[in-house]
């Protein structure tokens, strides 16, 4: 009688360990595929709010100054750095944010015809910020250049 039920056990252990073999290897591929796309979305949404800010910052800027908007801007997870103008925060003509992922740094980039510049480089933690887009006569690092100007509203 105990011969039977240590081999019905034993059968029972062989099995499960077949089916765990076979099962573990999909965990962890359905790991590595939600990990890809939740980088892939953070990706989506800083192009998103990079060019929300880039589009309101061409309308502010065909109004000229003294014309001025609040926006909010949602900042998703991954995002290291924000840039306004250049990579240097000079005046330029791009909205650029550094978005970390699995795979490295990536660069997304929207582009806006009217001189920018700004500093949103403190804003990088997930969530939503108040940022002021205003037209300047006179640039605050150039003072021989009109731009908007963008910064986050303390």
């Amino acid at each position: 009688m105990s011969k039977i039920r240590l081999q019905s056990s034993f059968e029972l252990l062989i099995t499960l360990s077949v089916g765990l073999s076979v099962l573990l290897p999909v965990v962890v591929l359905a790991f590595v595929q939600i990990a890809s796309a939740s980088s892939s979305l953070s990706t989506v949404e800083a192009q998103q709010a990079a060019s929300s800010v880039a589009s309101i910052a061409t309308l502010v800027g065909s109004e000229g100054p003294p014309a001025k908007q609040l926006i909010e801007l949602t900042i998703p997870t991954g995002v290291r750095y924000i840039y306004v103008g250049t990579l240097s925060n000079n005046v330029g003509h791009e909205i650029i944010f550094e978005v970390s992922s699995p795979r490295g740094l990536s660069y997304v980039t929207a582009y806006t015809p009217v001189n920018v510049s700004g500093d949103l480089g403190g804003i990088t933690a997930t969530g939503t910020y108040l940022v002021n887009v205003s037209s300047e006569a006179a640039c605050p690092h150039q003072s021989a250049v009109a731009c908007v100007y963008v910064t986050p509203v303390v």
